[in-house]
């Protein structure tokens, strides 16, 4: 059961970051099925949020997306190297967006390996944004992509997780966000091999 555009239009960006923990993310690119539960995730609080690229409510042509209504993609290039999946939240004209940083394979696991090239399963293969984005087959072409879609989507399969499971602290790599980098906006399962560590 794909999960509702209702469920991703809530305004608690921190709140959605942490339930989407033990959701099942999966893409159709291609032609190739792959698919993963979501272990860690970053959220980002629009324009009060310093470490949010739409920050000061900024609207760029790459930001755009995340003015959109939640419950579509948000890819974006970092550092010229790497696509970063997103997913849009809240309401039109509020930018939230929660970053998947690291997700458990359940589904496809050869074609990830072969997009990551890697012959041998380990944790590496989708821990780490970078990571998730190229075993899953993301990439810009599917920004702003809904995720109700057969191109990528989330269910909820009935995994919970209790909060004693759930780990929070500090984004990564958000530094120049002043005191915004330090609020525990990042979750994790705790003690899960593929999520950042350390991850206690």
């Amino acid at each position: 059961m794909k999960l509702p555009e209702s469920y991703y239009q809530n305004p608690d960006v921190v709140k959605l970051s942490k339930d989407l923990l033990g959701k099942y993310l999966f893409t159709c690119i291609d032609g190739a099925l792959t698919g993963c539960y979501i272990v860690e995730t970053e959220a980002y609080n629009g324009i009060i949020d310093r470490a949010s690229h739409a920050y000061g409510n900024r609207n760029t042509p790459r930001t755009k997306t995340m003015f959109l209504a939640g419950g579509i993609s948000y890819v974006y290039l970092c550092y010229g190297i790497h696509e970063m999946f997103n997913i849009v939240t809240s309401v039109e004209g509020q930018p939230h967006a929660i970053l998947v940083r690291a997700i458990e394979p359940t589904d496809g696991i050869e074609t990830m390996l072969y997009r990551r090239g890697m012959t041998a399963f380990k944790p590496n293969i989708t821990s780490g944004p970078g990571s998730v984005a190229k075993a899953l087959g993301i990439s810009r072409a599917i920004n702003a992509v809904s995720l109700q879609s057969d191109t990528i989507w989330i269910e909820d399969r009935g995994l919970v997780f209790s909060d004693e499971a759930i780990g929070a602290g500090p984004r990564i790599g958000v530094d120049y966000a002043g005191a915004d980098a330090a609020l525990p906006y990042r979750f994790y399962l705790k003690g899960n091999i593929f999520a950042t560590k350390p991850n206690k």
